[in-house]
This record gives C-alpha cells, structure tokens and sequence, in this order.
C-alpha cells in the first residue's frame, strides 16, 4: 500500500506531560513514523486542538504547543480544530482532497474522543486509513484503563471497520516501500 500522508493528532504538550497510557512508547513510534516519513517525503499533518479560554490547550499556551519530541518542520502542515473532529471547520477535508491524499496513517490522541472522532469521519469521507498499533494513547477514567480503551477501539472498534489497525514494523514496511 502507498501512503498519501501522516496524521498526527493533538499531541500537544498539556497532554503528554499528562502521563497518559504507554506515553512513551507511543512518542517513540510516533518518532519513527516521522523519521520514515519524512526520509520518504511523506506529507506529514498535524491536527492541534484548541480548548478555548483558560483550557490547558488553550491557544498560544505552552500547554497548546505540539510535544516537543514529535514537533513539526517548518513546512509541515498544521490544523487547528475546536471540535473532536480533525475534519470539523478546520478545512482538512478540503486540503486532503486538493493534494489527492486517499491513504492516510492516523495516530495520536485521546484514543476514545478526537481520534475516534477523526478516524469514524475520515472512513465516512471514503479515506482508507491505517492505524499502527501503540500509537494511540489517552488517560484512565471512572470507567476503564488508558491501557484498556486503546486496546479496545485499536482491537475491536477501529480495525476491519473503520481502518487497518497492522503493527508498527509493518506500516514501517509500507512506507519504505
């Protein structure tokens, strides 16, 4: 398979610094991806949320900035977003459709809100989507484990539905051609 190009959403500083589950395996899968990426030439986009006023995302804040080990080039794209949805108001449905990107990697966070939003949407837009397994992470709750809800949406939600959720070293593969 050709990849069109990387999605990396909401990796942002107040998240990660947050401990959410598997933290660091998640940045150094995230980090290869960029590195395989970015030697291919493979756009590269990332999708910022913005909290609103007082939120620890709140824009401008430290807290908003894309993490700092997984930070972008120069021209490597960026969407801001308010809602849940990558594609919501932010106009990278449009911009996907204009570059001709149909094959998307998608990984970031929080695994049960912004990513599953993003990944049930860009299946609707007709995206094939590949998720790499350990790249998706989020914070426990009242009701299960960080550990338990990306398992759960990467294992049984998302793959063979909504995307192809395939291993690191493959989507490795696939990438370097």
């Amino acid at each position: 398979m050709n990849y069109d190009a990387l999605i990396i959403v909401d990796m942002q500083t107040a998240l990660v610094e947050n401990e959410p589950y598997n933290r660091v395996g998640v940045i150094e899968n995230i980090k290869a991806l960029l590195d395989t990426c970015r030697k291919k030439e493979l756009p590269i986009i990332y999708i910022q949320h913005d909290g609103g006023t007082g939120d620890e995302l709140e824009h401008g804040s430290i807290g908003w900035t894309i993490y700092k080990d997984i930070a972008p080039m120069p021209d490597e794209k960026i969407f801001e977003k308010e809602y849940n949805s990558a594609f919501r108001k932010t106009g990278l449905h449009e911009y996907l459709q204009e570059t001709g990107v149909k094959n998307i990697i998608l990984c970031g966070m929080q695994t049960e809100y912004c990513l599953d939003v993003t990944c049930k949407v860009a299946f609707e837009y007709e995206y094939e989507v590949t998720i790499p397994q350990s790249t998706t992470t989020t914070f426990d709750n009242a009701f299960a484990s960080g550990k338990d809800l990306a398992e759960y949406y990467e294992n049984k939600i998302w793959n063979n539905r909504y995307a192809k959720v395939i291993s690191m070293e493959q989507v490795l593969k696939l990438i370097e051609g």
